[in-house]
């Protein structure tokens, strides 16, 4: 079978004018605003994660073979060389389900950009706040557009987004701050896209999942720095139509929507539709969990009264989250709809605290998961991407009544996106037990003023701690 190489690479050059061209100055203050208060809530997710189980397990590891460790991590002291501290940041900041999520692009964005920008800056030659800034709305941008090209039937074929459409903003951001030009990032993209893998199985409670966003991050400066050097990549990496990142990944010709890659692009910031979270679980839970809320603060009842909760959602929802809970770990636990609808319920709050090695055997949030029915409504697959979250929910009493809600986003979606004093009491609530009150406070005022820094290497002291 023959096929043809294609040189068509017109989407691919023009992210690459984008990211090798932008400028803080081209930024709008709404997304200079926007992206200051995402970097803050990164942030304390990845100080959150630094004593998490698979953080420690993955920096034993990778401190064993590193001969060259003078790059910082989040929320520690420890130190490794840039790649494996990339690679631990990022697992940190994805480490426990709290970080943000662009609906559409299914990516957790920050988990994937900020890592790479932290290494470089600790690289020299000195790295300006603006800089800074500049490269993270650049990876901010590029990544949720492949996502939203990929369309939801990428993670509904078994493919983890984070840790394929992931490599793209992790690149985007390392290619700003290291001021690649138009030829080095389209070459820098390639190699970041070759680099893209990670299965959906690791849901179903491995800990591997939780280092996916940090193997994209580790890839997408390891691309940046060999095309900086001269290294080349695919250089029609997403038109390619034999194995390019859209048709392989799609397993098809026209799956995707290649279109969206660069539509508005420069005029139009996909970091505003990038949503936070306020549950300590995967996003797509995060709709029922609200309405279930918002039917709690109508009729109160406590969890004898449940016959039935049904939950209808998209295709996308019921596969990704719908399943029957079985004791697998903790990531299944935070993954697993029914369980998590058991763990507000019986706990009043899906938060960190809910979440310990006991509660993945509670016979009473399993019992109470049991009573949870996900059913996939056709009408809301029909809906789109845009609307993927959405659902109906519906409670079944004894008493033979019953309440039903339906939600279109979750509380902190672009829709309904939190003010700053929300983000920074969530900010405080994940690094209250890590850091001083007053590094704190010096962290939230240093990161939303960062762009005043002639250098950011004392920021990136700061949150290292």
């Amino acid at each position: 079978m023959q096929h043809k190489s294609n040189s068509s690479n017109t989407h691919s050059k023009a992210i690459a004018r984008f990211v090798s061209n932008l400028r803080f100055d081209d930024i709008p203050d709404k997304a200079l605003e926007r992206i200051k208060i995402l970097i803050l809530d990164t942030i304390g997710c990845g100080i959150f994660g630094a004593d998490l189980q698979w953080s420690n397990i993955l920096f034993d590891t990778l401190s064993d073979i590193d001969k060259y460790a003078e790059h910082k991590v989040l929320g520690s002291k420890r130190k490794l060389s840039a790649l494996n501290a990339t690679l631990l940041n990022g697992t940190q900041i994805q480490g426990f389900e709290h970080d943000d999520v662009h609906r559409r692009g299914v990516l957790h964005v920050g988990a994937v950009t900020l890592p790479p920008l932290m290494a470089i800056a600790e690289m020299g030659p000195e790295l300006s706040g603006k800089d800074f800034i500049t490269a993270a709305v650049a990876g901010y941008e590029i990544g949720p557009r492949v996502g939203i090209c990929m369309r939801p039937d990428h993670i509904g074929q078994g493919w983890h987004s984070g840790a394929t459409v992931g490599t793209f903003s992790a690149v985007s951001g390392a290619a700003s701050a290291l001021k690649l030009d138009v030829e080095q990032t389209l070459n820098a993209l390639g190699i970041a896209g070759t680099q893209a893998a990670g299965l959906m199985a690791a849901q179903y409670g491995a800990m591997v999942k939780r280092m996916h966003a940090g193997k994209s991050a580790q890839s997408g400066l390891l691309a940046a720095l060999l095309a900086k050097k001269g290294f080349t990549g695919i250089r029609n990496i997403f038109e390619a139509p034999y194995g390019g990142f859209c048709t392989t990944f799609s397993r098809s010709q026209d799956r995707f929507d290649i279109d969206e890659l660069s539509r508005g692009l420069g005029k139009e910031f996909e970091l505003m539709n990038i949503a936070l979270k306020f549950y300590s679980c995967v996003g797509s839970n995060h709709t029922t969990l609200d309405a279930i809320k918002d039917i709690q603060s109508r009729r109160p009842f406590v969890t004898d009264e449940i016959t039935q909760i049904t939950v209808w959602g998209s295709q996308v929802t019921i596969d990704h989250v719908g399943w029957p809970y079985e004791p697998q770990g903790l990531t299944s636990a935070q993954l697993n709809l029914p369980f998590c609808i058991a763990t507000l319920l019986l706990e009043s709050d899906v938060s960190p605290s809910q979440f310990d090695a006991a509660c993945i055997t509670d016979e009473k949030r399993i019992n109470l998961s049991r009573k949870v029915r996900c059913i996939h409504d056709p009408e809301i697959t029909a809906r789109g991407s845009k609307l993927r979250h959405m659902v109906h929910v519906e409670i079944l009493f004894s008493d033979g009544t019953s309440e039903k809600q339906t939600r279109e986003f979750q509380r902190g979606s672009e829709l309904d996106f939190a003010d700053d004093d929300t983000v920074i009491k969530k900010f405080k609530s994940l690094t209250d037990e890590k850091i001083t009150a007053q590094q704190q406070d010096r962290i939230i005022d240093l990161t939303l003023s960062i762009e005043r820094l002639k250098n950011v290497k004392p920021f990136i002291n700061l949150i290292t701690c």
